[in-house]
């Protein structure tokens, strides 16, 4: 909400300050619920996870002094210090994650692998970030890395594979989390098997994806309160263990205690720190789920609540287990009073629900922005919350996670096995995140190689120790993410592969300028009434697809739009500088072009106005281009003419078009306006199979303006009219091969990976909301 004028002026500072400091505290309350529900969930398990295998030799008060040490000091250094004091503060735009970090480098550098980048793009509100003025010694190892495309193509794998991590995480989080709530009930409830505890979570797991098509946003309200209560709870719990079982557990605070606990435990205690790190797990969430929040709350959520709450019952359940050794095998639930057992039990589990939610939707986002990035097949992306911008649900990825985390849970059923692989996904992501960050800091930061060299040695230093104690448990569960690593990773590669490869066959093949200005305005042919939309994913140039249609039908339509959608390297593109119009040939050819932006988190809305808005930016670019003279000079009209950015805004409070709606009840606009016999003939047929509906019909009419340019008028007179007889939307229908020359693994790649993945995912025309009646496919094989 934003606070009143009275509020922002100079003369109120105090008041303004207390706005800005009652609205952080609103967001770090709702932070709890989807930033905190993975890493307060984490002493379910830390300690059960960390003293199996050998380290159950060296049971004893010392080495639970030294683990809670561990604990203590990893806690600080990551998530306090690195995230919240450090990585917090490298947003784009307020978006955090692997892929922010990404974006924000490929703006500052060309690292980035998208094809279809414009200098036009670096003219978007949100592409600034930092200062522009490049320092001598950062300049020369930018154009390095620019100049090697290993390089740049090495940096794009590793932001992929930390992605394939986390999408790892979002299948290993509900099954760790769930497991190790219910496994409560297995030591307190004897009559409960094992086998009778694993249905029980199964059950869970299933009602906890089907439940994800009703978006987050219904169910939100529950989840700051819940995790607030298991909060206060386990603060509780920890603080009546110290008191009563051993005061003393407060001098493990010194790092004194983690080398007496490695010179006693040796090789062993090494090993288990791959236990240790679990009580991080869900650290990045503060980073990926920025873009709800702001830094500024998050930290306080941290600081004055998670990190004393958290610190004080991994403190109070190490009391209690220096008293009650054989308590290790199920350490939190033992430390519980038994008064309170069942309450905290049940408010244990919503917490492992809540966590195991945000998890998930954070995988939804990560392959949403995968798939702006052109490195994920095209997937059904619902919106599910009208006021809560960036909440999705994908139906496809919901159901290949349920499968997958059932396969786990089952697989392994022990929190001992699952810890071992979740503890080596998460490292992996840390480590990724912190190169990311160490290049952050030279590039746009722009500060000494000498601080960011400091800053990646000391955390990867901490992060290689325990990545390298996860990777001693690869056979014991490690695997997991690996395998599932790679296979996200070989999906995502060969798409973004032939996304490229199929892109540069349309760039070398373009229709020759020269060759379409020989065939005159008419191109040669009949110029039917109506408007043609040729959907490319060429920014500039006509598409072969053109040629192909000209050169095989005798007809064509009197406008021409050639359009396309393609995503930029930020995280939302406002809709006042979605549309880019421009011209293609000279005017009476009638042939335009028009760019439409989004951001790599930014939602394509289904909401029918397309063609309006369209149509309205053409008639303002037309104008705009009689009274500015740089828009119509010689030399852009006999090639692609320069494009201008046309405000949806201000298109709608222009005088160059009056539009009238009415509702009409009918199925199709363009069949109802259309000229055509064969349409309306058609109309009737296709009236008695779809059901009738009312809909907004929207007419547009030129005002009396006698100052108006005639050639203008005519212009605009000819858009009109051509929106009136009907709108067609033309698409390639491609199938990509190698050729025949192709080494065999580009030929596996394309004939077999891309081609497959090409069949089953969705198809363009239904990924960009096109109508089917009006769509017309024509068909090509690229050779790549």
């Amino acid at each position: 909400m934003e606070p009143e004028s009275g509020l922002r002026s100079p003369s109120n500072p105090s008041q303004l300050s207390w706005v800005n400091l009652s609205r952080n505290l609103i967001l770090a309350y709702q932070s709890f619920g989807v930033v905190y529900g993975d890493l307060s969930i984490s002493p379910l398990y830390v300690y059960t996870s960390t003293f199996t295998g050998k380290l159950q030799n060296h049971q004893n008060e010392e080495a639970i002094f030294g683990a809670f040490s561990l604990i203590f000091w990893t806690f600080t250094l990551m998530p306090l210090i690195k995230y919240v004091f450090i990585i917090l503060s490298a947003s784009d735009n307020n978006e955090g994650g692997t892929f922010a970090l990404y974006s924000l480098l490929c703006r500052h550098g060309k690292f980035s692998l998208l094809p279809n980048q414009q200098a036009a793009d670096e003219e978007l509100s949100t592409y600034k970030y930092g200062p522009t003025a490049q320092l001598a010694r950062t300049s020369v190892l930018k154009r390095f890395l620019e100049k090697h495309k290993m390089l740049r193509t090495a940096l794009l794998i590793v932001v992929l594979f930390g992605a394939c991590m986390v999408i790892g995480d979002g299948i290993l989080t509900p099954a760790m989390s769930v497991l190790s709530s219910m496994s409560g009930l297995e030591f307190y409830e004897s009559r409960l098997t094992k086998g009778e505890v694993l249905l029980l979570v199964c059950i869970i797991l299933v009602a906890l994806f089907a439940l994800q098509h009703c978006g987050t946003h219904k169910v939100a309200f529950m989840f700051a309160p819940i995790v607030i209560i298991w909060l206060a709870s386990i603060f509780s719990i920890g603080l009546y263990n110290i008191i009563y079982w051993n005061p003393k557990i407060v001098r493990a605070i010194s790092p004194h205690y983690i080398i007496k606990f490695f010179v006693q435990t040796g090789k062993d205690g090494w090993i288990s720190l791959g236990g240790i790190l679990l009580s991080i797990t869900g650290t990045e969430a503060m980073f990926a789920d920025l873009g709800h929040f702001t830094a500024l709350s998050i930290r306080i959520a941290f600081v004055f609540v998670i990190y004393p709450c958290l610190v004080v019952q991994y403190m109070g359940q190490a009391a209690f287990l220096s008293k009650n050794l054989g308590a290790l095998k199920n350490s939190f639930y033992d430390s519980i009073p038994e008064p309170v057992f069942w309450p905290v039990f049940v408010i244990a589990t919503l917490a492992a629900i809540v966590g195991s939610q945000a998890v998930i939707t954070a995988t939804f986002s990560i392959v949403k922005q995968c798939h702006a990035l052109g490195c994920f097949p095209r997937v059904k992306i619902v919106h599910t919350s009208k006021h809560i911008y960036g909440q999705i649900y994908i139906p496809e990825i919901n159901w290949i996670l349920m499968v997958l985390t059932l396969a786990v849970t089952l697989g392994f059923q022990d929190t001992t096995l699952i810890g071992n692989a979740y503890g080596l996904a998460y490292m992996s992501v840390m480590i990724i995140t912190t190169f990311l960050m160490s290049l952050v800091i030279v590039f746009i930061w722009q500060k000494s190689f000498l601080l960011a060299a400091a800053f990646l040695l000391f955390f990867w230093f901490i992060e290689g120790v325990y990545l390298s104690a996860a990777l001693t448990k690869v056979p014991q569960g490690g695997w997991a993410p690996i395998v599932l690593s790679v296979i996200f990773m070989l999906v995502m590669y060969i798409w973004h592969y032939g996304t490229r490869k199929k892109y540069n066959f349309d760039l070398h093949n373009k229709v020759s300028l020269k060759w379409l200005l020989g065939l005159g305005p008419s191109l040669g042919i009949v110029r039917v009434p109506g408007i043609g939309l040729i959907y490319s994913e060429l920014a500039t140039g006509v598409p072969a697809i053109f040629s192909h249609f000209v050169t095989n039908l005798p007809a064509f339509h009197q406008v021409l739009v050639f359009i396309c959608v393609k995503s930029v390297p930020v995280p939302y593109v406002s809709p006042e500088e979605r549309f880019l119009i421009g011209r293609v040939c000279p005017r009476p050819y009638r042939m335009y072009r028009c760019i439409v932006r989004y951001g790599y988190k930014d939602i394509q809305r289904d909401d029918g106005d397309f063609e309006n808005m369209l149509i309205q930016s053409i008639a303002e670019f037309i104008q705009m281009e009689a009274v500015e003279p740089q828009f119509s000079s010689s030399e852009s009209s006999s090639l692609d003419g320069r494009m201008a950015v046309m405000s949806t805004r201000s298109v709608q409070s222009s005088l160059s078009l009056v539009v009238t709606e009415e509702d009409t009840i009918g199925v199709d606009n363009s069949i109802r306006s259309s000229k055509s016999p064969t349409l309306q003939s058609l109309r009737s047929a296709y009236d008695d199979d779809t059901p009738q509906m009312r809909r907004r019909q929207v007419r547009f009419t030129l005002p009396q303006n006698p100052s108006m340019d005639p050639s203008v008028r005519e212009e605009l007179m000819d858009l009109i009219q051509a929106k009136e007889a009907g709108v067609a939307y033309i698409m390639g229908h491609s199938y990509v091969k190698a050729r025949r020359t192709s080494p065999f693994l580009k030929k596996l790649a394309i004939d077999i990976g891309y081609s497959f993945l090409r069949k089953n995912c969705r198809g363009p025309a239904v990924a960009l909301n096109i109508p089917h009646i009006s769509l017309i496919e024509v068909g090509m094989i690229y050779y790549v």
